[in-house]
């Protein structure tokens, strides 16, 4: 039985980049204990969905988007097997510029510019726009001419790169229309992320949540990234709403995966969660509260030591001893200890996958997608490699950024004024 289509499908039409002789390539990488959890996470998340369960992703920023791992979210959210995305501001900044962009990285000092203020390595980024974009950024906000015009002049290496961050003008023009956003977000009392997805790209994850009215949260560890963005993201609605929000968004998964994120311990305990976390008391004050104890996690990641603290704890309960004990973890496992592998490695539901998110995604979405009888139009694919640049060139030539009086028209269409 194929999974349930949403009503919105947008018509996009890529050529496919990724061939499924690209795809085999891949898997002769991964070593054979990862080959059985691949199939093992392809089964349970087909089951999940033809049970009607719900599946939630959280990312953090960097590869994932390097790798095109968030635009190949976005075309599972589309395609109706991920329901719900948890991020960061650093994500929701990128997104709203496209995802990625070309630049020019020039001597900041050559254009007159006080080393002071300059990165430590003394560059900034002047972004290689076409005609039509650059008029789009102009319409909603004043752009210095003349400084762009000098920066263009300017030698330097040409890279492609995640979208906004220091390149002018697309990072200002971000920061300031989340501020600028950030005002009717607070008016129409949603989270500014929610209010952003209507104006982005079908394939950035913001845009394809909003499309098929599914959350796409920033979590509260996440906030604090992509400069005004995450501030303005903060400040739509407060905190204990938006730790209810993901609370309950994480309730509702029967799997999550986790991808290339950090300080995934606060994110599942956060005021709310019972299992590993900190909701006893808000359960005892009568709050709504949640457990991970019975959801599937799964978590891709390159750190093995994340794989030995879970294993230990399978072994021989040594995670759940040591803390029982009050004995120091980092120095009893002689690993290079993160918070989160203690909660991870206690959960019984989870599984880790070790390895590059540029190879497991592309194999795990493209096989999930084929187990459920539906088609992707775009996948993912390993930067560095001649599929995988053609993914990023895709994305840099395709994706357009944040649409302004889109976003407008939708509040409107929608009546969230309140």
């Amino acid at each position: 039985m194929a999974a349930k289509q949403p009503r919105h499908q947008p018509q996009r039409g890529p050529r496919p980049l990724v061939s499924q002789a690209d795809l085999s390539r891949l898997a002769q990488g991964l070593d054979p204990e990862t080959k059985r959890r691949l199939s093992r996470v392809v089964r349970l998340w087909a089951r999940i969905k033809r049970d009607g369960g719900k599946v939630v992703v959280a990312t953090g920023s960097g590869p994932n988007l390097h790798e095109g791992v968030t635009c190949m979210v976005a075309e599972l959210v589309r395609l109706g097997l991920v329901d719900g995305v948890l991020t960061s501001s650093a994500v929701v900044g990128h997104e709203m510029g496209g995802v990625l962009e070309r630049v020019r990285r020039v001597e900041g000092a050559k254009l007159g510019l006080e080393r002071a203020v300059l990165p430590a390595d003394g560059k900034v980024e002047v972004s290689l726009l076409g005609p039509e974009q650059l008029a789009q950024l102009a319409a909603h906000t004043n752009l210095d001419r003349d400084l762009y015009r000098r920066m263009l002049s300017a030698p330097g290496n040409e890279i492609i790169k995640v979208a906004g961050n220091l390149a002018y003008p697309t990072g200002l023009w971000v920061e300031r229309m989340a501020r600028e956003l950030g005002h009717l977000a607070k008016a129409a009392a949603q989270p500014l992320e929610a209010v952003l997805g209507l104006g982005c790209d079908p394939l950035t994850m913001l845009g394809a949540c909003a499309r098929r009215g599914v959350p796409c949260l920033v979590t509260v560890p996440q906030l604090v990234g992509g400069g005004q963005v995450g501030l303005a993201v903060g400040d739509s609605i407060g905190i204990s709403q938006r730790s209810a929000r993901v609370a309950a968004l994480l309730a509702s998964a029967d799997l999550i995966i986790e991808s290339g994120v950090a300080l995934t311990q606060e994110i599942h305990d956060g005021p709310f969660e019972l299992f590993t976390g900190h909701g006893m008391w808000a359960r005892h004050e009568g709050m709504d509260t949640f457990s991970l104890g019975s959801k599937a996690m799964v978590r891709i990641d390159l750190d093995p030591n994340l794989e030995r603290v879970w294993q230990m704890q399978r072994d021989a309960q040594a995670v759940a001893q040591a803390i029982d004990r009050g004995t120091p973890k980092a120095t009893g496992f002689k690993v290079p200890f993160r918070m989160e592998m203690s909660g991870f490695a206690r959960l019984p539901g989870a599984l880790p996958l070790t390895g590059d998110l540029g190879v497991i995604w592309p194999l795990l979405a493209s096989r999930a997608a084929k187990a459920m009888g539906v088609k992707t139009d775009f996948v993912c694919y390993k930067q560095g490699t001649p599929p995988g640049e053609a993914v990023r060139r895709y994305i840099v030539t395709k994706l357009s950024p944040l649409n302004y009086p889109q976003v407008v028209q939708a509040l409107k269409e929608k009546s969230l004024w309140p």
